[in-house]
């Protein structure tokens, strides 16, 4: 049984980064994974500009309290003349500062009429200014392969004018779920069945990720239909992942049908929920034995399989991020495996702590709907109120 770092470890060392690349619109590669650095053609800003509504001057050439000539008005996106000495020209926000000027008095410090425009104060040398080329410079890396792209990436890419990015062709995954016990949402309730929560719920946590998925259904209890199951998901994606069956019941046949057709490194890691975690290949494509249990299925793959599939997209920064708080419970009776809790966080006196649900069974999929992200508790570890405890959101996964 592996540790929890031994377990995300491993699987990490094992993932075959792809070598499809493919040139994506920006409209179409969110979520995808950079293959190539990204870098800035241009200068951003492309030319001095104004940081605001106001006018240009030469600061060596005006003096508070008198009256200076307007001599042109600068717009955003026109093309400025030379400024004629001793004058101002009205200008408004990110158009270029004219050659000559070297400061920029926002509109609320100036006073204009017919005459002409007065300033009491004037800036400095400099000031009001955006030069060009301070946020990025022409040939620099803006982005780092292995960046998976988010909004922001992405209208950053779009600042510096290209139209599209060289990614990782996203991973196909082909997933099934097992247990004669599962009825489809939508069907008529039957005695001693249960409805299959977790075909949506890989379902959609595939889809966040970006991946392609291919749905084989739910596969019944024996072992033959489980094998031909497996040998068709080989033939259609880059990697399989299924729900349920990875103990060692009768009625438990993913362990087996896996070993006759490739074979099991990972088996079981020492935390809670979910301590059946199977990792192996079949027919040379990567696999992905998930516990039956929603809850435990929901932490297993953010915890273990999220960073695995990544890494094969290609994506270097896989470890979610987490905080650290007050605890507003007391776990007095520790477990020699680690346990990731279904918490969220309430602010008391400008301190943040973790509340836990009331119910942390495995199969209570309302306490992740309550919660809002993972409360770690270590092995043999005892925490009392008002401990620190390690957090992570949901929302970093």
């Amino acid at each position: 049984m592996k540790t929890v770092n031994e377990a995300i470890e491993f699987l990490v060392s094992q993932a075959k980064v792809s070598e499809v690349v493919e040139s994506r619109s920006l409209a179409q590669a969110l979520g995808c994974v950079l293959a190539q650095d990204v870098r800035s053609p241009v200068n951003v800003p492309p030319h001095d500009n104004s940081m605001m509504d106001g006018y240009a001057i030469n600061r060596a050439d005006i003096q508070p309290g008198l009256v200076v000539n307007v001599s042109q008005r600068i717009p955003a996106g026109s093309a400025p003349q030379a400024l004629q000495t001793g004058t101002a020209a009205r200008i408004f926000t990110g158009a270029p500062i004219p050659a000559g000027a070297n400061a920029v008095v926002m509109q609320e410090m100036a006073q204009a009429s017919e005459a002409g425009v007065v300033f009491e104060t004037l800036p400095q040398a400099g000031e009001n200014i955006r030069r060009c080329g301070e946020d990025i410079a022409a040939d620099s890396i803006i982005l780092k392969a292995g960046q998976r792209l988010r909004p922001q990436d992405l209208a950053l890419i779009a600042s510096v004018g290209q139209a599209a990015v060289a990614v990782f062709k996203p991973l196909t995954l082909v997933t099934f779920t097992t247990g004669d016990e599962l009825l489809q949402p939508g069907q008529a309730p039957q005695a001693g069945k249960i409805y299959n929560s977790n075909h949506t719920l890989l379902n959609t946590l595939v889809a966040q990720l970006g991946f392609n998925w291919v749905d084989l259904g739910q596969v019944e209890d024996t072992l033959a239909a489980t094998q031909e199951t497996l040998k068709k998901a080989a033939s259609l994606g880059d990697v399989i992942i299924t729900t349920g069956g990875v103990s060692v019941g009768e009625e438990d046949h993913i362990k087996p049908a896996v070993e006759s057709l490739g074979s099991l490194s990972m088996w079981q890691v020492k935390m809670k929920p979910g301590k059946p975690l199977a990792f192996g290949e079949v027919l040379g494509k990567a696999f992905l034995g998930l516990p039956g249990n929603p809850v435990s299925a929901f932490t297993t793959f953010n915890l273990f399989a999220r960073p695995f599939l990544l890494a094969m997209q290609g994506a270097k920064d896989l470890t979610p991020k987490s905080v650290w708080v007050s605890a507003d419970f007391d776990w007095l009776k520790p477990g020699f495996r680690r346990e990731f809790v279904r918490a969220r966080l309430e602010n008391q006196q400008q301190t943040s702590y973790a509340q836990l649900y009331h119910h942390q069974g495995s199969g209570v999929l309302t306490s992740t709907v309550w919660a809002e992200g993972l409360v770690v508790i270590p092995e043999d570890r005892v925490i009392h109120r008002g401990d620190k405890v390690e957090y992570i959101s949901f929302d970093v996964f």
